[in-house]
């Protein structure tokens, strides 16, 4: 390419880029009207399923911040008998984005109780224990909502780490886990 090819180039995307900069202009943030949302955790943070309530504590500009908190009963089987455990995640997450698509980022910590077998030296015996138990939750993810309410999905990448409490003596990382989250928010 010669020289006059490269400066009538030039000069055509200049005149392009400062006739039109709405082009890489990014839209201005809405603010969320709809700061609460009731919705279905299916795995991330809620580890099997819970129920979920969630609510906008802050927003500037296109950073959101948003608290939740679930129930869930966990199946255990026990001597094949099945026991339902209460489980109640929680969870903090940082939206970022503009109208109705977010990158969501989050920690959670979800304590439960956990029934196990134990060996009782003394009786020679298995004994039921129930235990508390925890998981510390991350999330990356994406959020579909609107900032006016309705609709909302999510779904996101949920490792988390087991805490160690009920006899395990080491933490545990499980690097591959997901969540799916499906609700109203209003």
């Amino acid at each position: 390419m010669n020289y006059k090819s490269k400066f009538i180039l030039f000069g055509f995307s200049l005149v392009l880029l400062i006739s039109s900069p709405s082009i890489f202009a990014q839209t201005e943030a809405e603010t969320f009207t709809a700061k609460k949302a009731v919705y279905l955790d299916l795995g991330g943070n809620a580890g099997q399923y819970a129920i979920t309530f969630g609510k906008h504590f802050y927003q500037k500009g296109a950073i959101k911040m948003m608290g939740s908190v679930g129930f869930s009963l966990w199946a255990d089987r026990v001597e094949g008998s099945t026991v339902f455990n209460p489980a109640v995640p929680l969870e903090v997450s940082g939206l970022i984005g503009s109208g109705n698509h977010h990158l969501e980022l989050g920690l959670g910590l979800t304590p439960h109780l956990a029934t196990s077998l134990d060996f009782n030296s003394e009786t020679l015996e298995l004994e039921d224990k129930v235990v508390f138990d925890s998981l510390i939750p991350l999330r990356i993810g994406y959020r579909y909502q609107k900032p006016e309410g309705g609709f909302f999905f999510r779904v996101g990448y949920t490792p988390f780490f087991k805490v160690p409490v009920g006899g395990r003596e080491d933490w545990v990382f499980t690097s591959i886990f997901a969540g799916l989250s499906i609700g109203k928010s209003f």
